[in-house]
C-alpha cells in the first residue's frame, strides 16, 4: 500500500488549499477514505471520510468549510479546505478510517499563519 498525500503549504488564516493523496496497492474503488490530521503535540485526528460512493462526513471542527472528494479512475483522494483557521495547522494524511493501513506516509504539511 502506497499513501501519498501533497499539496500543503502556507496560507494566511481565511486562506484555501487543496490536498491531494494518490492511492496504489489497493482496490480504491471499493475502499472508504478519509484525511487524518496531526498537529504538534496533539493526537491524529480524522477530519473527514468519503465512501465510494461518494457519502461524506466531517468533524464538526471542519464543516462547512473542508470538502472531500475522490477520482475513483485515478485512485484519487482530495481534500478543499477553504475558510483556513491557525487551529487547522498540521502535517495531513490520508487513509481508510476504521481499518487503517500500517503505512501512513509522509503526510502534508498545512501551516496557517499570518
Amino acid at each position: 500500500v502506497q499513501l501519498q498525500a501533497s499539496g500543503g503549504g502556507l496560507v494566511q488564516p481565511g486562506g484555501s488549499l487543496r490536498l491531494s493523496c494518490a492511492a496504489s496497492g489497493i482496490i480504491f474503488s471499493f475502499v472508504n477514505m478519509g484525511w487524518y490530521r496531526q498537529a504538534p503535540g496533539k493526537q491524529r485526528e480524522l477530519v473527514a471520510s468519503i465512501t465510494p460512493g461518494g457519502r461524506t462526513n466531517y468533524a464538526d471542527s471542519v464543516k462547512g468549510r473542508f470538502a472531500v472528494s475522490r477520482d475513483n479512475a485515478k485512485n484519487m483522494v482530495y481534500l478543499q479546505m477553504n475558510s483556513l483557521k491557525p487551529e487547522d495547522t498540521a502535517v495531513y494524511y490520508c487513509n481508510r478510517p476504521g481499518r487503517e493501513y500500517d503505512y501512513w506516509g509522509q503526510g502534508t504539511q498545512v501551516t496557517v499563519s499570518s
